[in-house]
């Protein structure tokens, strides 16, 4: 769980409550602990939900209905706002050694 907000740059609480509130879109398996064991997939998720609501403006409920109805352009998205990060740091690194 901690590895997921981190990777995120959320707080465990968001990621648990989202974890919950899109229960049909992400299953973690559990441990024995009980601890939530996140798929790739479900992290992948996490990052659509994560850009719906916080980039996009939409509530929760509105992230769900545009899962359930556009989910390949969201995806889209997300692959596309990934790959611009990247790109940013790689062109500030380049930046910091001249």
């Amino acid at each position: 769980m901690g590895e997921v907000a981190q990777l995120l740059g959320e707080n465990t609480s968001a990621v648990r409550y989202w974890s919950n509130y899109f229960d049909k879109f992400i299953k973690p398996d559990r441990n024995a602990k009980g601890n939530r064991l996140y798929h790739p997939e479900d992290v992948e998720t996490l990052q659509q939900i994560q850009f719906l609501v916080k980039k996009q403006g939409l509530t929760l409920e509105g992230a769900a209905l545009r899962l359930q109805q556009d989910r390949r352009s969201v995806e889209k998205q997300v692959k596309a706002l990934t790959i611009l990060k990247e790109i940013q740091a790689q062109l500030k690194a380049v930046r910091k050694a001249l």
